[in-house]
């Protein structure tokens, strides 16, 4: 799907796809907001507001309060592509929620998740 529809797309439209992901592989939609909390600095409020308001994926990234400094430790692939060299800033970012929300899913700890 080319970048422009992923970014158009809704927030409301995407976000529980990363979360089905994560249920179906035992995890919890509550793991997944703090995966999600922890890379942008939006609350879980904030997450459920937009789902609710129309938010776009891309201005969902676009207006993160407080994108996590150990971001960049985020590394390896999502859908074939390694999150480290995607030269879009944008996907990039997309790609590594995917990639935080792919390490849950696969059972990975929290605290590793979290580069903590």
């Amino acid at each position: 799907m080319p970048r422009a529809d992923v970014t158009q797309m809704p927030f409301a439209k995407l976000y529980p796809l990363l979360v089905d992901k994560a249920v179906k592989k035992g995890r919890t939609r509550e793991e997944v907001d703090r995966v999600t909390v922890w890379l942008t600095g939006y609350t879980p409020g904030d997450l459920a507001r937009m789902e609710q308001d129309g938010t776009s994926y891309g201005d969902f990234f676009r207006s993160a309060p407080a994108m996590n400094p150990a971001r960049a430790l985020i590394t390896g692939k999502v859908c074939g592509v390694k999150v480290e060299d995607i030269q879009d800033p944008l996907m990039q970012e997309i790609r590594r929620l995917d990639k935080l929300v792919d390490e849950l899913a696969k059972g990975r700890p929290m605290e590793k998740i979290l580069r903590g």
